[in-house]
């Protein structure tokens, strides 16, 4: 059986009004993918580089929603992660 997880930069600051929201380094995520992947001693099946809109928004659900929205007359911001596909022993 396969799972995966996901290793998104973690949102550092929110935006404000005249500010951008900050979000940690790519490298981070892929630091943490490596730490748990070790750690926990899955066995992977496959690693992919993910980019989705607005995972961050409040009114999304993160990576793992299923109709993640980027059109209209508002700005999206697009996030690069981490998925780590897995076997379940």
């Amino acid at each position: 059986m396969l799972a995966f997880r996901d290793f998104v930069p973690q949102e550092l600051a929110r935006d404000g009004f005249f500010t951008e929201a900050v979000h940690e380094a790519f490298e981070q995520s892929v630091s943490r993918a490596n730490e748990w992947i070790a750690e926990s001693g899955v066995t992977v099946v496959n690693l992919e580089t993910v980019v989705l809109p607005n995972i961050h928004d409040p009114d999304e659900e993160g990576p793992s929603d299923g109709g993640l929205r980027a059109s209209g007359k508002v700005s999206s911001y697009w996030h690069q992660f981490v998925r780590v596909w897995y076997r379940i022993q």
